[in-house]
C-alpha cells in the first residue's frame, strides 16, 4: 500500500461545524480530566473506589469516541473533518486561538486508539496495583496522562496540541517517577522531563515561525496558505517540528530516556509505549504532512532518523536481560518504523499510522504480558532468573507468544502487514534510498525476531530458574497465573495482535484519505514488490534459527557471562548514547553553568560590592574629618583658601 496525495488537498478543506454526537467531543477531554481532579481532590476518601472511577471515565470516553466514529464514517469523505469552537482561549491583537476541537479520519483514529487500549490498561491497572498504597493517585495520574493525550490530538491548532504536548510531559513525569522513594525512579523521570525539553523547544520555535509567517496558528488556514512561505522557512520550521517528535517518541539522538521510562509501573510501559506518548511524534508529523510535502529535503531528515533509530533500538534490544528494557527498545525501534514511513511522504503517512495501530495491540500486550510475568515473580525483571514459566501462567504465555509473533511479522498476523508495507515502501524508493531505507529496515526486522525470540525463550521455556531461589524481595519464588481483571485485557489485546492487521489493511487507507491522501500503488525502487516479503520472512526466521541456536540450545546462566565481546558491550551500554550525551550537552552545560556562576560572582557581582565598598571606605574616611572642633575647621578654611590663592597666582605669572 502506497499513498500519493491529490493536488487538491494541499489546498484548505471545507471544515464543517461539529453537529450530532460530535457535538458531544468535548466530553472526550472532560471525562478523564473531571476523573483526575476528583481523585487528586478526594484524597483517601478515595482510597476504595477511586481505580474504578479512573476506569469508568476512560471507558465513558472510548463509548462517545466510538459513537462520533461510527457517525462520521456514514458521511461523505469531503464531509468527515468537522470542528467544534468551545470558546476564545487567547485573544491579543491580531493573536487569536480557539479552544476548539478537530474531528477528522486521523484525530478518531488516535481517540479510539487512546481511549481503548488505554481503558484495557486501566483496567489491568486494577488488579497489577491492588496491593499498592498509592493506587488512588496512581489512576489519578493515568486520567490526567489520558486527558492530555486527547487534547494533543483533538486540537484544531498548534497551541492546543502544545497544550497536550505540556500536559502528556507532566503526567510522564508524575508515572515515571511514581515509586518517589527510589532514587532510581526520580532520576528516570527528571531525565525523561529535561530531555523532553528540549524537544519541546523546537516545537515551540516551530509555532513561533509559522505564526511570524503566517498571523495563524490554526490547522485549517495554516495548510491553506503554507505555500506562501519561503522554501528554507519551510525546511526550518519542519526540522524543528520533527525535534519536537525526536524527544516525545524517543528517536535519535533524544532516545535515552526512553528505557529509563521503566522505572515506572508496568501499566504505564504500556501506556507510554504502546498507545499515547512515544506516537505523538508520528501524530506531530502525520498531521503537518502538507508542510512536509513542500519539502523533500525535510522529508529526507525524518527518513534518516527513522531509519537509525530503528537500528538503534534493534542492536540494543538483543544484548539486555531485562524484560522490560528488551521491550523498550524494542519500542523504539518500532517507533522508528513509524518514523520511517512518514518521512517517505505522500507514500508513507498512511503507513505509519497503521503500523501505530497494530503496534498499539501487540505491543500493550506484550507490556502487559510483562507485567503479569513480573507480578507472579517478585517483581523481577531479570530474565535470567525466569524459565519455564509457560506451564505455570499457560493465560500469560498464550497471550505474550501472539503479541511476539505479531511482533516479528509472522505470516498473516498484525505486524506482517504494517511492518512489512512500511519496508516495501523503503525498498520502492529511487536510487541509493531503497537501498539503503530498505536494507536497514528488513535488517532490522531480522534482529527483532532474534530478540523477541531470545526474550521468549529465557522466560518461558527451559530450566526453571527460579526453584529454591529469593527473589530482589527476599521471598522465594512462587509464580502463578494473574487474576482476571490482568488477563482480560491481555486476551483482547491479544486478538487484536492476530486480527488487526488484516482487519485494518483494506479499510484504513480508504478512511485516512481525506486526511493523509488517496491510496495508490508505486513502481520502481532498489527490488520488486513480490521479492520484499520473502525477503522479510526469510530475515525473520534467520533470526528465529539464531537465537535458538544461540539460547534455545543451551543451559541459560544465572549469572551474566563476563567478559563479553566489544558489541555486546556497547549493546548493554545502550551505544554509548548516556556517555555521547553527558560528554556533548552535560558536562559542557556544567562547566558553562560555573562559569556563568563564576563571573555573575566574580565580574557581576564583584563589581556592584566593589563600588559599593569604594564609596563605603571613602565615606568613612572623609567621615573622619569631620570633628566637631572650630579649631579644625579653622584649619582647613585657611589651607583651602592658601590653596587658592596658590592656584591664582601660579595662573597669574604662568
Amino acid at each position: 500500500m502506497h499513498t500519493t496525495l491529490p493536488a487538491a488537498l494541499a489546498q484548505a478543506q471545507e471544515v464543517a461545524p461539529a453537529s450530532g454526537t460530535a457535538s458531544l467531543a468535548w466530553l472526550l477531554v472532560a471525562l478523564p480530566a473531571a476523573g483526575a481532579l476528583v481523585l487528586f481532590v478526594a484524597g483517601r476518601r478515595a482510597d476504595r473506589w477511586g481505580h474504578w472511577l479512573g476506569v469508568a471515565t476512560v471507558v465513558a470516553a472510548f463509548v462517545i469516541g466510538l459513537l462520533i466514529f461510527l457517525e462520521t464514517t456514514g458521511l461523505d469523505p469531503e464531509q468527515r473533518t468537522r470542528e467544534l469552537s468551545l470558546y476564545e482561549w487567547m485573544g491579543s491583537g491580531a493573536l487569536n486561538v480557539d479552544f476548539g476541537l478537530r474531528l477528522d479520519p486521523l484525530s478518531l483514529t488516535f481517540v479510539l486508539l487512546i481511549t481503548g487500549v488505554g481503558s484495557l490498561i486501566h483496567l489491568y491497572s486494577v488488579g497489577y496495583m491492588s496491593h499498592d498504597a498509592g493506587r488512588r493517585r496512581f489512576f489519578a495520574q493515568l486520567n490526567l496522562f489520558v486527558a492530555a493525550m486527547l487534547i494533543l490530538v483533538l486540537g484544531n491548532n498548534f497551541v492546543m496540541l502544545y497544550l497536550g504536548w505540556e500536559g502528556v510531559g507532566l503526567a510522564s513525569f508524575l508515572l515515571i517517577g511514581f515509586y518517589q522513594d527510589r532514587p532510581s525512579a526520580a532520576t528516570a523521570a527528571k531525565k525523561a522531563f529535561l530531555m523532553n525539553r528540549v524537544g519541546d523547544v523546537g516545537l515551540a520555535i516551530a509555532i513561533f515561525l509559522i505564526w511570524l509567517e503566517l498571523g495563524t496558528v490554526q490547522y485549517t488556514d495554516v495548510f491553506a496558505r503554507i505555500g506562501e512561505v519561503p522554501s528554507g522557512t519551510v525546511l526550518a520550521i519542519t526540522i524543528l517540528l520533527l525535534l519536537g517528535a525526536c524527544g516525545k517518541s524517543g528517536q535519535f539522538p533524544l532516545q535515552a530516556w526512553l528505557p529509563d521510562a521503566m522505572e515506572g509501573p508496568t501499566p504505564v510501559s504500556a501506556l507510554i509505549h504502546a498507545a499515547t506518548m512515544v506516537t505523538a511524534g508520528v501524530y506531530l508529523i502525520a498531521r503537518a504532512n502538507p508542510i512536509y510535502n513542500l519539502t523533500e529535503t525535510g522529508r529526507l531528515v525524518v527518513a534518516l532518523i527513522g531509519v537509525i533509530t530503528l537500528m538503534i533500538g534493534a542492536i540494543i534490544g538483543c544484548a539486555y536481560d531485562d524484560i522490560k528494557k528488551v521491550l523498550a527498545y524494542s519500542t523504539v525501534s518500532q517507533i522508528g518504523y513509524m518514523i520511517l514511513a512518514v518521512g517517505l511522504g505522500p507514500v508513507g503517512y498512511a503507513l505509519g499510522i497503521f503500523h501505530l495501530l497494530t503496534h498499539g495491540f501487540f505491543k500493550a500486550g506484550l507490556f502487559l504480558g510483562a507485567g503479569s510475568v513480573m507480578h507472579a515473580m517478585n517483581d523481577d525483571v531479570n530474565m535470567r532468573n525466569f524459565g519455564g514459566l509457560w506451564r505455570k501462567m499457560p493465560v500469560t504465555f498464550v497471550t505474550f507468544g501472539l503479541g511476539y509473533l505479531a511482533l516479528i511479522g509472522f505470516p498473516f498476523l498484525s505486524g506482517y502487514f504494517s511492518k512489512d508495507a512500511i519496508i516495501e515502501a523503503a525498498f520502492a524508493q529511487d536510487g541509493w534510498r531503497g537501498w539503503v531505507f530498505g536494507g536497514l529496515a528488513a535488517l532490522a526486522a531480522g534482529l527483532t525476531a532474534f530478540y523477541m525470540t531470545r526474550l521468549v525463550l529465557m522466560t518461558f521455556f527451559g530450566k526453571a530458574r527460579w526453584e529454591g531461589r529469593e527473589g530482589p524481595d527476599g521471598h522465594e519464588y512462587h509464580p502463578h497465573e494473574s487474576p482476571a481483571t490482568m488477563t482480560v485485557p491481555m486476551i483482547i489485546l491479544a486478538l487484536g495482535s492476530i486480527g488487526a492487521g488484516a482487519i485494518l489493511s483494506p479499510l484504513l487507507p480508504e478512511w485516512l484519505a481525506p486526511t493523509l491522501g488517496e491510496l495508490q500503488e508505486s513502481e520502481g525502487g532498489a527490488l520488486p514488490h513480490a521479492v520484499v516479503p520473502w525477503l522479510v520472512i526469510a530475515l525473520s526466521a534467520l533470526g528465529v534459527i539464531v537465537a535458538y541456536l544461540v539460547v534455545g540450545r543451551r543451559e541459560t546462566p544465572v549469572e551474566r557471562p563476563e567478559p563479553v565481546s566489544l558489541p555486546v558491550r556497547a549493546a548493554r551500554r545502550d551505544l554509548y548514547a548516556n556517555a555521547i550525551n553527558e560528554a556533548l550537552i552535560e558536562r559542557p552545560g556544567i562547566w558553562l553553568t560555573r562559569i556563568l556562576v563564576f563571573f555573575d560572582n566574580r565580574g557581576v557581582d564583584g563589581a556592584v560590592n566593589g563600588l559599593a565598598a569604594g564609596f563605603g571606605g571613602g565615606s568613612g574616611r572623609l567621615r573622619r574629618l569631620q570633628t566637631g572642633f572650630v579649631r579644625s575647621y579653622a584649619l582647613s578654611m585657611l589651607g583651602g583658601g592658601v590653596l587658592i590663592v596658590a592656584a591664582m597666582l601660579a595662573v597669574r605669572f604662568a
